[in-house]
């Protein structure tokens, strides 16, 4: 089998859909995403790339914060909704009846329907051309405590997280492995 040549584009699929939030408690948006990921490990940093045309846009670079709320199979059409609607002409959070909760260290609300929200400053903006990275630092992570096991482990496998590919939306599917299973000593 060989490959066909595609013109350079961006195709690293999946990654994750998720809502960021942004704004106050008063004046908030939600805008779906799917330019984001992790940048470091220590200090935890991540990312999130915004068209500057976007309503979120000014928000997000005024209050240089944001939440990024991971979403689920049953938030799919919601987190969709959300990407396709400006916040300029929908109050999203009362639209799609998603419920504001108050963050421990941003101003921005959490929505409570995600089973996980990211709390986020942001360190720097970097213009890259359609998109601008907004590179922020974690401050903290809300896990909604129904996912955390009698050991205190989160155990995502119980979210039904969703991802994003080409235009599409996939729910995740079961766990065939753990980082380092491969090598592992068989017991």
């Amino acid at each position: 089998m060989s490959k066909v040549m595609w013109k350079p584009g961006t195709f690293i699929y999946p990654i994750p859909a998720v809502m960021v939030s942004c704004g106050d408690m008063e004046n908030s948006n939600i805008i779906t995403v799917a330019w984001t990921g992790i940048l470091n490990t220590n200090p935890a940093m991540v990312y999130i790339s915004v068209r500057p045309e976007r309503h979120s846009y000014n928000m997000i670079k005024e209050n240089k914060e944001f939440a990024i709320n991971l979403t689920t199979k049953e938030l799919a059409r919601k987190t969709d909704w959300c990407g396709c609607r400006s916040g300029e002409k929908y109050d999203k959070f009362k639209e799609m009846n998603l419920h504001k909760e108050k963050a421990n260290f941003v101003k921005c609300p959490l929505i409570k329907e995600s089973p996980v929200s990211i709390e986020c400053k942001v360190k720097e903006i970097n213009e890259l051309g359609s998109h601008h990275m907004f590179v922020a630092e974690v401050l903290s992570i809300d896990a909604d405590e129904k996912y955390i096991d009698e050991k205190g482990a989160f155990d995502i496998s119980k979210c039904n997280l969703i991802a994003y590919a080409n235009g599409g939306y996939y729910p995740l599917g079961e766990k065939i492995g753990k980082f380092g299973f491969s090598v592992q000593k068989k017991k």
